[in-house]
């Protein structure tokens, strides 16, 4: 009353009673919280009158008074939110509608009002309808309350990737598809700016989230209904999808967006085998072209590497190490980059193993880590053995980068691992393993030649049949690393192991190749048996090179020492070959 009195004190009192707004900045303090609400609610329904322009101008302009005069006092927000959204499909006119989400605007300005304003907006049907994209889209905020409001929106999302659950949350794809529209809207950019590496980083788990899922998937709140339509044709992946690629937009990061476009990225980032080299090409060209967002992000996600569910951490864990290649990597203490490193190595989580050789290899290639990591070399070598092909890659990678910090017994431990892949049918594994191979050989000092020369001796034939190879990378590896072998043993290779022409349509040069093997090998290692293990080979050119080798082999060896080694069988068959005109060597020719 005291307020009432002041302002009819300094108020002509006819202007007073002609001026509305102030009659309900005087005497709203009269009205209890329910009164209020309904009153917003009846001064809703004067912005619908398409008869009286004025009246809608009027009841927009009194609602605005309202809500900022008795701003403390309401107690039932949601309800006022429903009003809003139930009444913005029957107001037509541009203005009074913009009216209308003011108010909205001005109750989740309030910090006390915020959390009840998000809540209820969220609980809408997704994709949201056009009248509540549009309230989302223009949102007009004050620009100290913006980033108050887009945190606040992005902590409902992030919490919940904190734990593992069934169905994944309704809130978590209503947040990011109402993140979409504030984005589309672009009235926060500011905050947008601000919040880029948290933004970013939720929205990457998001979408780690939703691969492979449906809406059917989601938890559907029990009052709420989604069309067939709805369910069909949206999925939490595309919502993710859509706010991620507008956050990169609307934050200037074209190059990034174009990139991901070009390279496939978010072909990528929506695969479940595929989704952290999606995540790994967007932080590489973010650090390529904005490093200091880039930065911001690696800053981030050193408290998140521990936060979450597993895919919370792993899509954290992609984006951190490809980090790495930055210089600013550099001034991360070791317990936050070896030490969560070592632990990756180790995890149960093939993927982790991967991030975490990968993060070797990025720290090594820029000359860090090195005596850390060298202790890691007997589990490294034990990853050769993986099935998975990018831990084996990354595996010869990180002992390429060892070799010169390794001991003798350590490195000819690690070219019989190496040796151990010139038979595996994975191209780029063989092609990884003979060039790492050839790298071990530089590295033996003097005093150790003698030791290692069995080993090197055992390889010679299996890289001279890979020069063979119908993979052309691994067969031009295969005869360079050959080549460095021979200079070891201090022999001088034949010109004709280099010809490129496949043996079959050059016997008289396979024949030299043969006997100045035959020579050189003869009471050092058995040949013979080296060239038999791929004659059941399932490529058909090695397997026509050894058994091609194998009969010239056998005409000059001697035969009495054929049969010593059991291979009476391999001498039959040739003989049977060549007289009968039928056999290995005619099956197996073009």
């Amino acid at each position: 009353m005291k307020k009432c009195k002041e302002l009819l004190d300094i108020n002509n009192i006819k202007e007073f009673y002609s001026n509305p707004f102030k009659i309900a900045q005087v005497f709203e303090v009269l009205l209890s919280p329910n009164e209020l609400v309904q009153f917003i609610v009846t001064t809703l329904d004067g912005l619908k009158n398409l008869k009286h322009p004025c009246t809608q101008q009027s009841a927009g302009e009194l609602l605005v008074t309202l809500v900022k005069s008795a701003e403390t006092r309401f107690e039932k927000v949601p309800d006022i939110m429903r009003a809003i959204c139930d009444r913005l499909p029957i107001i037509s006119q541009p203005s009074a509608r913009q009216q209308a989400i003011n108010i909205v605007s001005l109750f989740i300005s309030r910090p006390k009002y915020t959390d009840a304003v998000l809540n209820h907006l969220l609980y809408y049907p997704i994709p949201f309808d056009r009248h509540l994209a549009e309230l989302w889209r223009t949102l007009d905020i004050d620009l100290p309350n913006t980033t108050w409001i887009l945190w606040r929106l992005l902590r409902k999302l992030q919490k919940c990737h904190n734990v593992d659950q069934e169905k994944m949350e309704y809130i978590a794809v209503a947040a990011t598809e109402a993140l979409y529209e504030i984005f589309v809207g672009n009235k926060l950019q500011a905050a947008m700016y601000r919040l880029f590496p948290q933004l970013l980083m939720a929205l990457l788990i998001q979408v780690h989230h939703s691969i492979g899922l449906t809406m059917s998937d989601i938890t559907i709140p029990d009052d709420m209904y989604l069309s067939n339509k709805d369910i069909s044709t949206s999925t939490p992946l595309s919502f993710a999808i859509q706010a991620t690629k507008t956050l990169l937009l609307r934050t200037a990061c074209w190059y990034e967006f174009n990139v991901m476009e070009k390279r496939k990225g978010w072909n990528l980032l929506e695969m479940e085998y595929f989704h952290l080299d999606g995540v790994s090409l967007l932080a590489n060209v973010l650090l390529e072209k904005h490093g200091m967002l880039a930065h911001k992000v690696l800053y981030l996600l050193i408290p998140l590497l521990n936060r979450g569910n597993e895919k919370h951490r792993l899509t954290s864990a992609a984006f951190f190490v490809e980090l790495f290649q930055s210089p600013l990597a550099r001034r991360i203490p070791k317990r936050y980059t070896i030490t969560r490193l070592e632990e990756w190595l180790y995890h149960e989580n093939h993927q982790f193993r991967v991030l975490s050789l990968k993060g070797m290899d990025s720290l090594l290639c820029h000359h860090q880590g090195k005596e850390a990591i060298k202790g890691m070399i007997p589990v490294i070598l034990s990853n050769l053995s993986e099935t998975d092909e990018k831990i084996v890659l990354f595996s010869i990678n990180v002992l390429r980068s060892l070799l010169d910090t390794m001991d003798f017994t350590t490195l000819k431990t690690t070219m019989q691992a190496l040796f151990s892949l010139f038979s595996d049918f994975r191209p780029n594994v063989h092609l990884f393993a003979v060039n790492v191979f050839g790298d071990s050989i530089k590295m033996v000092k003097h005093k150790n030649k003698q030791d290692i020369e069995g080993q090197i001796l055992e390889s010679l034939i299996p890289l001279l049949l890979h020069s063979q190879d119908e993979n052309e990378a691994v067969a031009e590896e295969s005869s360079r690393v050959l080549t460095i072998c021979c200079r070891f043993l201090k022999w001088k290779l034949p010109r004709q192991v280099y010809n490129k022409d496949p043996w079959h349509s050059n016997p008289s040069g396979i024949g030299v190749i043969c006997k100045f093997f035959e020579q050189k090998c003869r009471g050092k290692c058995n040949i013979m048996m080296q060239t038999m293990n791929y004659i059941k080979n399932h490529q058909v050119q090695l397997k026509r090179a050894a058994i091609l080798f194998t009969g010239l082999l056998a005409k000059y060896m001697d035969h009495n020492e054929l049969r010593m080694k059991g291979t009476e069988w391999i001498e039959e068959e040739i003989i049977c070959d060549w007289k009968h005109g039928k056999g290995f060597l005619k099956k197996m020719a073009p």
